[in-house]
């Protein structure tokens, strides 16, 4: 246990966003997450903002994470795309203005430095990048684009997420533009009668939006959209469990530097163009590795996983091929409770020759075996509004 002058002192170091006093007043409950101190739930406790969030919409404070602008040099937002390529295997040229793309900055051993979110704005990239690695993010952009790019990291602007089959209805009474985007526009918007960017995505495998807002009006609109009594404020507690019900990764635990895109089961987010035998192959970091894995497979991979019965295996719990085994073949990388199915979810990693959908792993949890059965992700079916 702290003592009360260092529990003190750590709450004193940690970062503040510009929700932070409405999280407070409405009863969040204050935890240190990446540096700052967020809601991991309110008073109505993580299950139901957890069901809430999948049967109305769900608010959630995510101004932690980074917001970085790339302005190309030239004034060709093309060479933008084509500079940050360079860092990630995504295609870039082909996101058109006004859509965004999930990509991974690689290393040159392959690994994942971070997964990020690119928006093509018309004149530049607006990049949305995790909290922990916004730092060495931004440091790994100048490194390596400063001759072609401006960066210039938002740190004035708030990022609030608005998630759940009611998104829609509830951002259209304050941004007449939301009920026409679809699942990965994303672009500038007039919300509440604040400039925002706004993008048709989230963390969670529901439909709804991520609005980037000017941090001096960031609690007005977090107020308006409150207000409505669809909307619930929801902590990091349900975020973790629904984006686990949604199959989604979270940096540091079930990718990361050591863990290849192919590994972490993530090839779809890399297009035909920039594999062996596209317009622009390889040309990015760890590419020889990466690519030869879609070639020859992966030795290992990311997999869904049902605990047989109901007791959860958590992080870190050592897999097994079966009952009695000594040798120990892979681990789980997130696990918990899954509100919607009542049952217990996990993912974690597998030699590919054991990853076959229904077949049976176990875990160990307290001395004892525990069988799982590899299942397909999502665990709970996505409702983007494609």
């Amino acid at each position: 246990m702290l003592a009360r002058d260092d529990q003190s002192s750590l709450e004193s170091q940690l970062k503040r966003t510009p929700l932070h006093a409405l999280h407070v007043a409405r009863g969040g409950k204050m935890v240190p997450f990446a540096g700052y101190d967020m809601p991991v739930q309110y008073p109505a406790g993580v299950l139901r903002e957890h069901l809430h969030t999948r049967t109305g919409a769900g608010l959630f404070d995510v101004s932690h994470m980074g917001q970085i602008e790339l302005r190309p040099k030239s004034g060709r937002v093309e060479d933008a795309a084509l500079a940050l390529e360079r860092l990630v295997p995504q295609d870039i040229l082909a996101v058109a203005p006004g859509r965004q793309r999930y990509a991974q900055f690689t290393n040159d051993s392959g690994g994942i430095l971070d997964d990020l979110m690119v928006a093509n704005f018309g004149s530049h990239l607006f990049l949305v990048v995790n909290a922990a690695c916004k730092a060495e993010d931004e440091a790994h952009l100048r490194a390596h684009l400063s001759e072609a790019c401006e960066i210039e990291p938002l740190a004035d602007r708030a990022l609030i997420a608005l998630q759940g089959p009611k998104a829609e209805s509830v951002l259209s009474r304050l941004c007449a533009d939301a009920a026409a985007m679809r699942f990965m526009d994303a672009g500038p918007h007039r919300v509440n009668n604040i400039t925002c960017f706004v993008s048709r995505s989230g963390y969670t495998g529901e439909d709804g939006f991520e609005i980037s807002v000017p941090a001096q009006h960031a609690e007005s609109l977090a107020t308006a959209l409150l207000a409505d009594s669809d909307v619930l404020p929801i902590g990091l507690g349900a975020r973790d469990s629904l984006r686990l019900e949604a199959g989604l990764c979270l940096y540091g635990h079930d990718i990361d530097t050591s863990t290849t895109p192919v590994e972490g089961a993530l090839e779809w987010s890399i297009q035909k163009s920039r594999r062996n035998g596209g317009a622009r192959a390889g040309g990015f970091a760890g590419a020889e590795k990466i690519l030869a894995q879609f070639e020859t497979g992966a030795p290992r991979r990311r997999v869904g996983l049902r605990p047989e019965g109901r007791a959860p295996v958590r992080e870190g719990a050592p897999l097994f091929a079966d009952a009695t085994s000594a040798e120990q073949i892979g681990a789980v990388t997130s696990g918990g409770f899954g509100p919607s199915l009542n049952a217990p979810v996990a993912m974690g990693y597998l030699p590919s020759p054991h990853t076959t959908i229904g077949g049976r792993v176990f875990a160990e949890l307290r001395g004892q075996r525990l069988p799982l059965q590899i299942s397909p992700m999502p665990f709970v079916p996505n409702n983007y509004k494609r």
